[in-house]
């Protein structure tokens, strides 16, 4: 109950303290004070909800929104489902069966659909479930610039814009590069590897096949190796056996993500290469030591990650099911 009195409160202190001023490409704080008053508090409730059926639905949440901002931008185009002639974001290999959330975000829907018609987006429901994720697992609270519209268009071909586990920190940093963003901001948002958990398909080349002359990644902590092999044995292909990506506190937004990176024990390729640059490792022992410098640069991270490739106005629509454009 204290984490969800906790989500009341916050939301209900941006809501007073906001003052509607426009940011970027018209998104606003308190963007639906006036027309779905409780919009926030929906969203918020019912992702308590589901955090306390499954705590590991937070970090389901924060990557649906991530992986929706990187493909066409924030506009909802990750919660479409396939048809029999399109094959959707949600279906490629970058996203099945790892992305999980949509039912939660179907939940909140049709609970603003009941309470306001045709008003939240989708694209903005995912923005404040992650937001919402992040404060109950971390206590990382801040206003969610909204306004956006969603697209129409979802095809799994275009997850080719997602960063895979296995980049090195020069690719990393082009990707993020790409959507706008800093090498810093990317050291940054890698931190949100802090929850969740990741499926042994995603990493089991460090474990078994690594390249020509080992088989095991050099990089990987021996024990921490150790521990994944019994998790994801070599003889077992099951593509839903899953890890904890900070064991940990796989279910806190903390620092140990930085930590365990810090100590050889990054599960991805593309978090262990965080120390291969003097830029990039001098930020990662930064954000290891100081918790607060990290949450803050994350909240600021994570709203500018809101605005890349936002449909506002007429440039977008608002889907009544976010699973089928109107």
């Amino acid at each position: 109950m204290g984490s969800n009195n906790m989500i009341i409160g916050f939301i209900g202190l941006v809501l007073l303290t906001c003052y509607l001023s426009n940011v970027e490409a018209q998104l606003q704080v308190g963007f639906y004070q006036s027309t779905c008053p409780p919009a926030e508090f929906i969203i918020g409730n019912e992702v308590f909800n589901a955090f306390q059926a499954n705590n590991g639905i937070a970090a389901g949440l924060v990557r649906l929104h991530f992986h929706d901002c990187f493909v066409r931008g924030c506009e909802g185009s990750v919660l479409i489902d396939s048809t029999t002639g399109n094959t959707a974001e949600k279906d490629s290999p970058a996203n099945f069966p790892s992305l999980r959330g949509f039912e939660v975000v179907d939940t909140i829907k049709n609970a603003l659909e009941a309470a306001c018609p045709g008003v939240v987006s989708c694209a903005d429901i995912l923005a404040f479930a992650a937001r919402d994720s992040l404060l109950i697992t971390g206590g990382i609270g801040y206003g969610v610039p909204a306004g956006r519209k969603d697209g129409t268009v979802s095809l799994a071909s275009e997850t080719i814009d997602l960063p895979p586990p296995t980049f090195n920190v020069a690719q990393l940093a082009q990707n993020f590069a790409n959507k706008g963003l800093t090498l810093e901001e990317m050291v940054t948002l890698s931190g949100t590897h802090t929850i969740g958990r990741s499926h042994c398909t995603s990493f089991r080349n460090r474990l078994y096949s690594f390249n020509a002359t080992v088989n095991q990644d050099p990089s990987v902590d021996a024990t921490y190796a150790a521990q994944l092999k019994l998790s994801c044995p070599q003889a077992n292909n099951d593509p839903n056996l899953v890890v904890p990506m900070n064991p940990g506190s796989p279910n806190v937004a903390d620092v140990g993500y930085f930590a365990d990176v810090l100590n050889n024990r990054g599960l991805f390729t593309s978090d262990q290469t965080l120390l291969t640059n003097q830029s990039t490792l001098a930020q990662v022992i930064q954000n290891a030591q100081d918790p607060f410098l990290w949450s803050n640069k994350l909240i600021a991270a994570m709203v500018k990650m809101g605005k890349i490739g936002v449909l506002t106005g007429n440039g977008g629509q608002i889907r009544l099911n976010c699973r089928v454009p109107n």
